[in-house]
């Protein structure tokens, strides 16, 4: 199963088939297609952090949530680092990030079992995580870049709901969002060692590419911590998209060569 890809006027965004049937939420991934930004920020832009100008960026989220119909005084961002830390939002906290100040520091997952808390995580090639936990329900965004997978932030947001939501992974749908891929995902030794320390199955996630070059399969190192902990395979929805391969359609920090826009994963329970 794979990603859908949806179109409202210019704007193209992303939803995944087995979250929508379940009626439970509104979500979406977002393209770069469809906003007002301009230069290296065209067009969708919804990082709010980079040099675009805060108005556009601002019109790019109206864009965006009008075509998967979240409110945007709903949502709450993340504040990413490229660590393992876990935030549970609560409605109190939307509006934080995007259109008020945040006390949200250094979180790059966000969960909630709150219906109207639309939680909003970004993107520049990093692995997008969706979590929908179809019986409590509860949901979940994480942001695993490199640093992120090796430290298990998949694992670890799983484990946090079923602390505080008492989810069980079997009940859990996962979202593999576009990201960069192996085809494209060059790393050297220092990065792969990082990896032989979090993962046993090291050969299944590398391809050597001459000395201290390989190529890291993202996808497949967070696939494989969430079926270790639980996660049903079946339950696992992966998009086909190579962020870096497709950046005509996405931002992607390594084929922009660091000047680029931030792509947005949102949920929100209904």
């Amino acid at each position: 199963m794979d990603f859908e890809l949806r179109q409202k006027g210019a704007l193209k965004f992303l939803v995944i088939p087995s979250f929508e049937k379940t009626g439970l939420v509104k979500h979406g991934f977002s393209t770069r297609l469809g906003g007002v930004s301009r230069g290296a920020f065209e067009s969708l832009n919804l990082g709010l952090k980079k040099t675009d100008e805060k108005e556009m960026v601002l019109e790019n989220y109206r864009r965006f949530c009008d075509a998967i119909g979240v409110d945007m005084n709903d949502l709450v961002a993340s504040d990413q680092v490229h660590g393992d830390d876990i935030y549970e939002a609560f409605l109190q906290d939307r509006g934080k990030g995007i259109n008020r100040e945040s006390d949200i520091i250094s979180k790059d997952a966000l969960m909630t079992g709150q219906k109207g808390v639309a939680l909003v995580t970004f993107y520049a090639d990093c692995v997008p995580l969706f979590f929908l936990d179809v019986r409590t329900p509860a949901i979940a965004l994480a942001h695993a870049g490199w640093r992120g997978t090796v430290k298990k932030i998949g694992q670890k947001t799983v484990i946090q709901m079923m602390k505080k939501y008492g989810s069980k992974p079997e009940d859990i749908l996962v979202g593999i969002g576009p990201c960069i891929k192996s085809c494209c995902y060059e790393v050297d030794n220092p990065v792969v060692e990082e990896f032989k320390k979090a993962f046993s199955c090291l050969k299944e996630l590398i391809e050597e590419r001459g000395a201290d070059h390989w190529m890291l399969d993202l996808v497949k190192a967070n696939k494989k911590q969430l079926e270790e902990i639980g996660i049903k395979p079946e339950n696992i929805t992966v998009s086909h998209y190579c962020t870096c391969c497709s950046s005509d359609m996405f931002f992607s920090y390594r084929a922009d060569h660091g000047k680029t826009g931030s792509l947005a994963a949102v949920i929100e329970l209904v």
